[in-house]
């Protein structure tokens, strides 16, 4: 493992065991940024039905075809774990014990590993061993309650908060700290990042909110959910939508202003009495134009009126383009890698590479000679 790029993590060693979304997103946070990953694929036979070749959730890492059933390619794993700093699976708990690669096996080999292991409910509790999906887990922490509208039922954010925000970025996270703190212990340890966790982190706000009297009422009814007509999204007269920030007194002058409503007849945007009257006249005024002429005479104002574009829409907004927020990799453009940094700024992640293309150079780099590489190739615990 020896495959030096540039970035604020440039020399640091990650063995991934392929996984599903929380795990590899951590493991591609650590690679955007310099870590030289290399991600032990499963040897399996016939077409890969989950197979996404140019997923950028796989770039900038090497892969290993390893046969970890057998004997020879957990041997081969372990060896990897002899030369990394970090080590990461997304399985339940349990398994990878079975697997002879455990938390117990790895720092056998190398007590400096940070072994970081990321689950949905946790390495413990009463449902750690049970099956679920993001929106299990959010429905358990209550991340999920307050998302939707008024009187209607809760709406599932996609899978962003707790595979991704609650999960692979906390892991992310986790395995940073771990690595800090091991500079002063010289001692890897187990970092146990569950998805439940992760996303009721996310929430830590609205107790806040909920303390101070300012989230009291049900779901779509508060400040940030909806419930406020000054903090919501709005159909324009092309079909498409806007979303308004306006909390600040002063900024939702500025919004008052850009939708050229007369101050006298607006209706207090602090008076909750009167939100479903500003809501109607919010959505009059902007429902008179289209969404880019809205945009246009927002613009260098502090109206808090922007967009709502699409993913695919996002990456052609100047902002973004001047940020180079998104960047082209393998003819796929997809997030850039972030956050920015003024003296290590990372390289653009290579493509992802096929499974197990790496094979032989990744163990060569191991000791392993050419009879070795052959032997265990033709015994299956290498492809």
């Amino acid at each position: 493992m020896n495959a030096r790029k540039a970035g604020p993590l440039s020399g640091l060693r990650v063995v991934e065991l392929a996984g599903l979304a929380p795990a590899p997103f951590a493991c591609t946070i650590l690679a955007d940024l310099g870590a030289d990953v290399v991600r032990i694929d499963r040897v399996t036979e016939g077409e890969d039905v989950l197979a996404m070749p140019k997923d950028p959730l796989l770039r900038g890492r090497r892969t290993i075809g390893v046969n970890t059933k057998t004997p020879e390619g957990v041997e081969v794993v372990l060896r990897l774990a002899e030369r990394a700093d970090v080590f990461v699976e997304g399985f339940r708990p349990g398994v990878t014990e079975r697997m002879g690669l455990g938390p117990s096996d790895v720092h056998a080999r190398n007590p400096r590993v940070v072994y970081g292991r990321i689950t949905g409910w946790g390495q413990d509790g009463p449902l750690a061993h049970t099956a679920g999906h993001d929106i299990n887990y959010i429905g358990l922490s209550g991340a999920l309650h307050p998302i939707g509208r008024r009187g209607e039922r809760p709406v599932p954010p996609v899978n962003f908060l707790a595979d991704f925000g609650g999960g692979g970025m906390y892991l992310a996270m986790g395995v940073l700290a771990a690595l800090f703190e091991r500079q002063t212990s010289g001692r890897g340890q187990v970092v146990d990042a569950s998805m439940v966790d992760g996303s009721a982190l996310l929430t830590t706000h609205l107790f806040g909110l909920r303390a101070s009297g300012l989230w009291e009422g049900e779901r779509g009814e508060n400040i940030l959910d909806g419930g406020a007509p000054f903090y919501d999204t709005y159909e324009t007269a092309d079909g498409r939508y806007v979303a308004v920030g306006a909390i600040e007194t002063k900024f939702f002058a500025a919004l008052a202003e850009v939708l050229e409503l007369d101050p006298g007849t607006v209706p207090s945007h602090l008076d909750p009495t009167q939100w479903p009257r500003l809501r109607e006249v919010l959505a009059d005024a902007i429902g008179k134009r289209t969404r880019d002429e809205l945009v246009a005479r927002a613009e260098g104002t502090d109206a808090c009126l922007t967009p709502v574009l699409s993913p695919w829409e996002a990456p052609e907004h100047p902002h973004n383009a001047a940020r180079a927020t998104f960047v082209d990799i393998g003819g796929v453009v997809q997030p850039a890698p972030g956050p920015k940094f003024d003296r290590t700024p990372p390289e653009t992640p290579r493509p992802p590479h096929p499974r197990g293309a790496d094979t032989a150079g990744v163990l060569e780099e191991l000791g392993f000679d050419g009879d070795e590489i052959r032997s265990l190739r033709e015994s299956g615990a290498i492809s």
